[in-house]
C-alpha cells in the first residue's frame, strides 16, 4: 500500500512538472480603443481559473498562462474582451458595450446602471468631444432618449431649446437643471446662451436623470429634469498630455431660392394688369377709371415706376443686374480649434489640467463666437481617511452678434430686397432706401457692431472625511461666476443710428451664485443578500445678478464707437436681484439578494421666490426595481442575461424662470410734473406656490446573449399637481385694478409618452467591430385646465396661431384652414367656421386647430465601425410629426402682394380659368382692395425631417509607428455635421423656432430665420 501512494505522489509531481512546462509568463498593454491611452487597473484573468492580475499604471500586465489559454479582459465601462494568450501583446478595449456595468452618476453620488431603480440616461463625453458645435447640448441632439434638443436658427452661440419628456409650464423655465461636478449652475445671461461658456471636451458625462426617482433629490427645481455635468479627473499613473487640433468650414445647410430678375420683373408686370382688372371689375372702381385699360395703364405705370427706382443706376428692362440677396446674406465661414490636456498622478494626488481655444464664424454675415477656456482639477489624499478636491473652469467667450429675426437690419431680411437693385452705388457705396425695397442690412457690416463679452468662472471645492470604509462626509463649496458686457454701436448710415447721428448702448451683466452641499453617506453590504446605501444632507445656494446700462447718440464720427464719445446721454439704469433656496434631502437605496431593490428619496426646499405663505415645499419620490433574471427560473439562461423591472412615482417641483420677486407686492419709481413718485407695479400674490407636477415611471431594462444587445423601454406620466399647485401663469385682470395682470398656479398640464433606446454589438473579432446605438421617444402633451372657466386663450396675432387650449398640447396652431385657390378666378379661399362652406372674405373664415408644434416622435440611430486603426461614426436624427408656421409667408410667399422679392413656388401661380393651383393670383395691394395674406394653413407645413448629424471617419495609427514616434496616440480625422437634411419643408432649416418670439406657447414659428449650420472638419488628436 505504502508503494502505491508513493508511486501515485510521484506521478501527481510529473503530472504538475509536465503542466508548469506548458505556461509562460505573458505579458501585454490594454488600452483604450479610441484614443490609445493605457488603461490602469484592468482586470486580466486566465479563463476558468483563478490566476489573475490588473494593468499598473502604464496598462501594462504579466501573467503566468499557457499559450493556448484564453485570457479574460475586464474594466468598468469597457467591453470585456477574451483573447488568446499568445496574442495578448496589445489590447485595445472598446468602451460602454457592457452599459450595465457602467458606473453612473447620480444626485450626491454613483451607483451601478443594474442597480438603478429610476430613469437614468448616460452619454459619454467621448462620444460627443470634438464635435464643432458651441454648445454641448447641440453635441447630445439624438443621443438620448427622451431629450429633445432644438436650435432656435443658425445663429451661432445663441438660443437652444432642450426639453426632457416634454414641457408642463407656461410662465416658468420648461429647461432642465444643469450640475456640473455637484454644483448647480446659472442658465441666465444677456445675450446669447450661458451654456455655450461650458468646453464639453472637459466633460467626462452626461447623465440625464428623468423619473421623479432620479430627480427628487434636487426637489423644488427638477420638474423638467435634471442634466449631471462629471468632468474629467486625473489618474495614478504616467503623465499623458494631449493635443487636439480641428479646422473646418461653416455652410448653410439649405438656400430656400428666391425669384431672379427677369421673373421678378415678369411677376409684378402681371399684377399690375391683374390688380387693375380686380379693383375696375370686382372692387367697385372707387378711382374712377374711365375703361379698364386706363386702370391697366396707370396700374403698370405705378410698377414700372418703382422697377426704374429699385434698379438705381442699371436698367431693368434690359435686365442688367441680378442679384442674388438670399447668397449675400451669409459669409465664407471657418470654424477651428485647439485643445491641449494633461493628466496623471499617484496614490496622493490626481490632476487633470486642460486649455482650449474655439473659434466659430457663423453663416450670416457678420456672425462670430470664439471661446478660451482652462480647466484644473485637483485631488488630494492628505491622510488616510481625510481628501480634498478642486475644480476650477474659467472662460473668455466674445462673441458678435446679429439682430433678431424681426429686425430690417437682420441679414436675412436682405432676400426681400429686389433682384433687379445692385449692391452699390457708382460710388461704390452700398445702395439704401428709396433705391431699395427696404433698408438694406449689408450696411450693418460697415456701420455697425454688436459684440458681447463674457467672462466665466465656475468652480467647487470639497473636502471629504471617511470614518469607516462604510461611512463619509463631505462637504462641497462651489461657486458660479459671470460677469457679461454688450457693446453695441449703430452708426449714421446704420438703421438704429441714421436720425440721431449714431446711436451705442453699454450693458453689463454680473451673476454671481454659490452653493453649499455637506452630506454623509452610508454604504453596507452584509453577506451578499442585504444591500444599503444611504444619503443624508443639506444645502444652502444664494444667486445675485446685478445689471446696469448706458445708452447714447450724436456721435462725432463712426469710426468713434464708445460710448464716451456720445454727445448726448438719453437713458441709463440699474437693479439688482437676488434668490436663495435653503434645503434638507435624504435618499435611501436597499436591496435584496441583489434581486429585489428600492428606493425612497426626499427634499424639503425653502425658496424666496415664492409667497410668503407657501416658501417650504416637500418633494418625494418611491422606486422599486425586481431584477427577474436573478431568479431561479431565468438564472441559467443562455439568451436572456439580464432583465429588470422598475418603477417610481414621486412630486417634483419648479422655481426656475419667472423671477426672483413676482410673488411680492411691489411699488415702483415713476414720474409726475417732474417729481418723482411711487405707483404701483406688481400685485404679488403671497399663496404663490412651486409649480407641482406628479410622476409616474415604469421601465424594462433587459439585456440578451451576455449583454451584447441591450435594451430598456420606459411609459412615463407626469402632470401638474391639483389644488391650486399647477403651471404658474399671468392671468390678465382688468385695468381698474391699478394693475395688468396677476401671477398666480393657475391650470394643470400632461405629459405622457414612451422612450425606447437598445444598444447592441452586432460583430465583435479582433479586427472588425459594428455596434448600433438607436433611441427613439413619444410624448404626447395636453392642457387639462386654465382656470376653471376658460378653455381656450388665442394668441393669433395675423403671423402665427398659437393657442393655449384645454385638451390640446401647449402652443397648439388655431387658426384659419386654407381651402386652396378658386379655380375661376384665382381667389385665396378658406373654410367658414362649419368646416365646408369656402369663403374668399378672410374675415370670415372659422378657427380651427390645425397643427402641432410639439414633436410627437423624436430620435436617434448611431452606427459604429472600427476596422484595425480605421473608425467610422454615423449618428442620424430624426423629428416626426409637428408643424411649422412661417410667419413671413405673408411678405416672401405672397403673390406679388407688396414689392418683396417671392419664393420660387410663386412661378406656380394662378393665370388662368380652370387652373388647378395652390398659389392665388398675382395682385398688389395697392388700393387695399383685399386683404393681405393672413396667416392660415397656407404657411404651416409639416416639419418632420431626418438628418445625418453626425459622421466621422478616423485613423489610428498603429502601435508600431506610435512606438517610432514616441506616442502613445496619434488619431487623424474629419467630422461632418449636418451634411444631409430629408424634409418635406421648403423653408431653409426644419429645426427652427425663430428667436424673437421664442417661449412655451409662441413654438413652431419661422421668421426669416437662418438655417442651421453644415460643418465639415479635418482634427488631430495626439497624445504623448
Amino acid at each position: 500500500m505504502r508503494k502505491i501512494k508513493i508511486v501515485l505522489l510521484i506521478g501527481l509531481l510529473c503530472t504538475a512538472q509536465f503542466l508548469w512546462a506548458q505556461t509562460r509568463l505573458i505579458t501585454g498593454k490594454i488600452t483604450d480603443e479610441r484614443d490609445g491611452m493605457p488603461i490602469a487597473g484592468a482586470t486580466v484573468t486566465v479563463k476558468n481559473t483563478k490566476v489573475t492580475t490588473v494593468t499598473d499604471a502604464n496598462g501594462a500586465f504579466n501573467i503566468q498562462a499557457a499559450d493556448n489559454a484564453i485570457l479574460v479582459i475586464s474594466y468598468i465601462g469597457y467591453a470585456g474582451v477574451e483573447v488568446n494568450a499568445s496574442s495578448a501583446s496589445a489590447i485595445r478595449l472598446a468602451q460602454g458595450t457592457n452599459a450595465l456595468s457602467e458606473v453612473v452618476v447620480v444626485g450626491y453620488g454613483q451607483t451601478l446602471k443594474r442597480e438603478l431603480t429610476s430613469s437614468v440616461t448616460r452619454v459619454k463625453g467621448s462620444e460627443v468631444a470634438n464635435t464643432p458645435v458651441p454648445n454641448f447640448n447641440q453635441a447630445l441632439q439624438g443621443r438620448a432618449a427622451g431629450v429633445f434638443v432644438e436650435s432656435n436658427n443658425g445663429k451661432v452661440g445663441e438660443g437652444v431649446k432642450v426639453r426632457i419628456r416634454g414641457q408642463g409650464s407656461i410662465n416658468a423655465s420648461n429647461s432642465p437643471l444643469y450640475v456640473i461636478d455637484g454644483i448647480p449652475v446659472s442658465t441666465g445671461s444677456l445675450s446669447g446662451n450661458a451654456l455655450a461658456d461650458i468646453n464639453f471636451n472637459d466633460v467626462e458625462s452626461f447623465e440625464v436623470l428623468k423619473d421623479a426617482a432620479a430627480t427628487a433629490i434636487y426637489g423644488s427645481r427638477a420638474a423638467n429634469g435634471v442634466v449631471l455635468i462629471t468632468t474629467k479627473k486625473g489618474r495614478s499613473g504616467q503623465p499623458k498630455f494631449t493635443v487636439g487640433l480641428q479646422y473646418g468650414s461653416n455652410k448653410p445647410t439649405h438656400k430656400r431660392g428666391f425669384l431672379n430678375a427677369a421673373e421678378y420683373v415678369e411677376l409684378l408686370k402681371e399684377a399690375a394688369v391683374n390688380t387693375a382688372k380686380y379693383h375696375y371689375n370686382r372692387a367697385g372702381n372707387w378711382r374712377g377709371y374711365a375703361s379698364e385699360q386706363a386702370a391697366i395703364t396707370d396700374m403698370t405705370t405705378y410698377i414700372e415706376g418703382r422697377l426704374t427706382r429699385y434698379s438705381g443706376s442699371s436698367d431693368w428692362r434690359k435686365l442688367e443686374t441680378n442679384t442674388n440677396w438670399e447668397d449675400l446674406a451669409f459669409q465664407d465661414a471657418n470654424v477651428g480649434a485647439v485643445d491641449v490636456s494633461a493628466s496623471g498622478g499617484n496614490d496622493r494626488t490626481r490632476y487633470f489640467i486642460s486649455g482650449s481655444y474655439n473659434n466659430q464664424d457663423g453663416i450670416l454675415f457678420g456672425n462670430n463666437f470664439d471661446r478660451i477656456s482652462g480647466r484644473i482639477n485637483l485631488d488630494q489624499q492628505l491622510a488616510t481617511k481625510f481628501k480634498i478636491g478642486l475644480n476650477l473652469a474659467v472662460s473668455r467667450t466674445n462673441a458678435k452678434r446679429v439682430a433678431d429675426d424681426n429686425e430690417f437690419f437682420t441679414p436675412m431680411q436682405i432676400v426681400a430686397l429686389a433682384p433687379i437693385t445692385p449692391v452699390r452705388n457708382p460710388m461704390g457705396a452700398f445702395y439704401n432706401t428709396p433705391t431699395t425695397t427696404y433698408y438694406n442690412p449689408l450696411i450693418e457690416t460697415e456701420n455697425s457692431e454688436y459684440k458681447s463679452y463674457t467672462y466665466r468662472n465656475i468652480g467647487s471645492a470639497f473636502g471629504q472625511y471617511d470614518f469607516t470604509k462604510n461611512l463619509f462626509l463631505r462637504t462641497e463649496f462651489g461657486i458660479d461666476l459671470s460677469s457679461q458686457n454688450d457693446e453695441e454701436f449703430y452708426g449714421s448710415k446704420a438703421l438704429l443710428g441714421n436720425a440721431t447721428n449714431g446711436f451705442g448702448r453699454s450693458t453689463w451683466l454680473r451673476n454671481t451664485r454659490y452653493t453649499t452641499n455637506t452630506y454623509a453617506n452610508f454604504k453596507k453590504s452584509i453577506n451578499d443578500i442585504h444591500s444599503l446605501d444611504a444619503t443624508l444632507g443639506f444645502a444652502f445656494e444664494k444667486g445675485t445678478s446685478h445689471t446696469t446700462f448706458t445708452q447714447g447718440e450724436q456721435f462725432p464720427s463712426d469710426d468713434l464707437r464708445s460710448l464716451d464719445n456720445a454727445g448726448k446721454i438719453t437713458d441709463g439704469g440699474s437693479s439688482i436681484t437676488e434668490n436663495a433656496i435653503e434645503s434638507f434631502f435624504g435618499r435611501v437605496n436597499y436591496g435584496f439578494k441583489g434581486r429585489y431593490l428600492l428606493g425612497v428619496t426626499g427634499r424639503y426646499d425653502g425658496s424666496s421666490v415664492f409667497g410668503v405663505n407657501k416658501r417650504y415645499g416637500f418633494f418625494p419620490s418611491v422606486s422599486a426595481g425586481w431584477v427577474i433574471s436573478e431568479e431561479n427560473f431565468l438564472k441559467s439562461s443562455s439568451t436572456i442575461s439580464f432583465l429588470k423591472l422598475r418603477g417610481s412615482y414621486g412630486q417634483l417641483g419648479n422655481s426656475l424662470g419667472f423671477g426672483s420677486y413676482a410673488a411680492q407686492p411691489a411699488y415702483v419709481a415713476g414720474r409726475y410734473s417732474g417729481i418723482s413718485v411711487l405707483v404701483p407695479g406688481r400685485l404679488g400674490n403671497s399663496d404663490l406656490t412651486w409649480e407641482t407636477s406628479d410622476q409616474f415611471d415604469v421601465g424594462l431594462e433587459f439585456g440578451f446573449f451576455k449583454n451584447r444587445l441591450t435594451a430598456e423601454i420606459d411609459y412615463y406620466d407626469k402632470r401638474s399637481a391639483k389644488g391650486n399647485r399647477g403651471f404658474i401663469f399671468n392671468l390678465p385682470v382688468p385695468f381698474t385694478s391699478g394693475y395688468g395682470s396677476y401671477i398666480t398656479n393657475l391650470g394643470e398640464i400632461q405629459n405622457s409618452g414612451v422612450e425606447f433606446s437598445i444598444n447592441s454589438t452586432n460583430i465583435s473579432n479582433r479586427d472588425f467591430r459594428w455596434s448600433t446605438s438607436f433611441n427613439i421617444a413619444y410624448n404626447k402633451n395636453k392642457v387639462l385646465k386654465i382656470d376653471g372657466d376658460q378653455d381656450t386663450l388665442s394668441f393669433n396675432d395675423g403671423r402665427y396661431m398659437n393657442a393655449l387650449i384645454v385638451g390640446q398640447p401647449i402652443g397648439v396652431h388655431y387658426g384659419q384652414k386654407y381651402a386652396g385657390v378658386d379655380p375661376q378666378n384665382g381667389d385665396a379661399l378658406y373654410f367658414e367656421q362649419d368646416g365646408k362652406t369656402t369663403t374668399d372674405d378672410y374675415n370670415r373664415a372659422g378657427l380651427f386647430v390645425v397643427g402641432d408644434p410639439n414633436a410627437k416622435y423624436f430620435g436617434g440611430i448611431t452606427n459604429n465601425f472600427s476596422y484595425k486603426g480605421i473608425e467610422l461614426s454615423v449618428l442620424f436624427q430624426g423629428v416626426f410629426d409637428y408643424d411649422i408656421v412661417n410667419g413671413a409667408g405673408g411678405f416672401m410667399s405672397a403673390r406679388a402682394d407688396w414689392f418683396d422679392n417671392q419664393t420660387r413656388d410663386q412661378l406656380g401661380r394662378w393665370k388662368t380659368v380652370g387652373q388647378q393651383t395652390n398659389i392665388p393670383e398675382a395682385r398688389l395691394n395697392r388700393f387695399g382692395d383685399f386683404a393681405s395674406p393672413g396667416v392660415s394653413t397656407q404657411y404651416m407645413e409639416d416639419g418632420s425631417y431626418i438628418r445625418l448629424k453626425n459622421i466621422t471617419l478616423a485613423y489610428n495609427l498603429p502601435a508600431k509607428w506610435l512606438s517610432k514616434a514616441k506616442l502613445s496616440s496619434a488619431r487623424f480625422y474629419i467630422t461632418g455635421i449636418n451634411l444631409a437634411t430629408f424634409t418635406d419643408y421648403t423653408g431653409w432649416d426644419p429645426e427652427v423656432n425663430t428667436d424673437y418670439r421664442a417661449g412655451n406657447i409662441n413654438q413652431g414659428g419661422d421668421f426669416y430665420a437662418a438655417p442651421q449650420i453644415k460643418s465639415i472638419v479635418f482634427g488631430l488628436n495626439i497624445g504623448f
